[in-house]
């Protein structure tokens, strides 16, 4: 079976890194000739407008998928109408958008932070009265690690936020004082079957996750909140395949911060510490195949590795270390690769994770 994937970055790469074993064959499209999933499958270089290269890429694959949520929605359309593709291109049209995607949840029940529309610098005023500071504003599309989002603490801050809303819809989002940031994986099949991963607490910085953690220490309550608020996504949207959740943990109760129909980041510490990565269950929901156990084997700790590469021959010495490189050229804050440490004392990973974090490299 040949799997196309849309992107060929490092999540497209440990999706084929979990199918090959299984005798999966992997076809990535990807703008860039670097793209590091080319190392482990065939890349057709291009961009995802190009209707002639999408027809050409979904000629004699099985099944497409995508490791980023934006791709076009308009070319996902175009290679659904040739092959399965999972997630839809109407999961994708409904996490797109950031206002798409509150006002899903609205419809649903799940709780957010408070938000506004700002479709134009004149509704910002409004909105800020509406929102109130500290406020975040966000452009509704595009954007990650910090991109497109612009923090605002007084009205001194508008300047900018009004040159980002003339070139941009945007939504205005309450900056919520949440005691800490929390996710959940969790996939679907085809036949409606569900499985979740523990809850992991993540830790990011300069609007980059550094650190995650997994299985976070919570309660019984919290978990049953985020699985209640996956499975009623996953069900609604029909959804096939693995999707990640982000979390605001406030006052005990979870606010949802933003859907990924993929995955994850946050999730790759399943790799070495769960019976099933995120990826191979992926994998196994959009071709049909049973899904596989989510239970964490150890207490785990991914720590990514951001602009420059590690001297591998000191990280591999950390006790329980598994590193990760993604083959990328070193770039200021790019996610280079990352390094897991599995123990089955908490305390041991906790110790292994400051002396990772000792030997890291500047992330320029």
């Amino acid at each position: 079976m040949t799997i196309g994937v849309l992107g060929g970055g490092q999540l497209g790469r440990m999706l084929a890194l979990a199918g090959i074993p299984m005798g999966f064959d992997f076809r990535f499209l990807d703008p860039s000739a670097d793209a590091c999933a080319g190392e482990v499958g065939s890349l057709m270089i291009g961009s995802y407008t190009d209707e002639k290269l999408l027809r050409q890429f979904a000629e004699g694959v099985d099944i497409i998928t995508y490791e980023f949520e934006n791709v076009p929605v308009h070319s996902v359309k175009i290679v659904e109408k040739l092959c399965t593709v999972h997630p839809s291109s109407a999961v994708l049209h409904s996490v797109q958008d950031r206002l798409q995607e509150k006002l899903l949840c609205a419809t649903l029940g799940i709780p957010t932070a408070k938000y506004a529309q700002v479709d134009t610098p004149d509704q910002l005023p409004a909105a800020l009265q509406k929102i109130g500071f500290p406020s975040i504003l966000k452009t509704r599309r595009l954007g990650y690690d910090g991109k497109g989002q612009i923090a605002l603490d007084s009205a001194e801050d508008n300047r900018d936020a009004e040159g980002m809303c003339s070139k941009n819809l945007c939504i205005l989002e309450q900056r919520v004082p949440f005691t800490r940031e929390l996710s959940i994986i969790a996939t679907r099949a085809s036949d409606g079957a569900i499985v979740s991963y523990p809850l992991v607490e993540n830790f990011h910085h300069e609007c980059i996750l550094r650190v995650s953690r997994a299985p976070a220490s919570a309660d019984s309550s919290l978990a049953e909140q985020a699985i209640s608020i996956a499975t009623t996504l996953l069900q609604h949207m029909d959804y096939v395949g693995t999707m990640t959740i982000e979390f605001f943990e406030y006052q005990h109760q979870l606010l949802l911060n933003e859907i990924a129909p993929r995955v994850h980041n946050s999730g790759h510490w399943t790799i070495e510490g769960a019976e099933t990565s995120q990826f191979e269950n992926h994998l196994r929901a959009i071709s049909g195949l049973p899904l596989g156990a989510t239970t964490a084997r150890c207490n785990s700790a991914m720590i990514n590795i951001l602009g420059s590469y590690p001297d591998l021959a000191v990280m591999t010495k950390l006790e329980g270390a598994h590193v990760h490189f993604y083959g990328k050229e070193p770039r200021p804050k790019r996610k280079l690769g990352h390094i897991t440490i599995c123990n089955t004392d908490r305390q041991t990973v906790e110790t292994t994770l400051e002396k990772a974090e000792l030997m890291m490299p500047p992330a320029i």
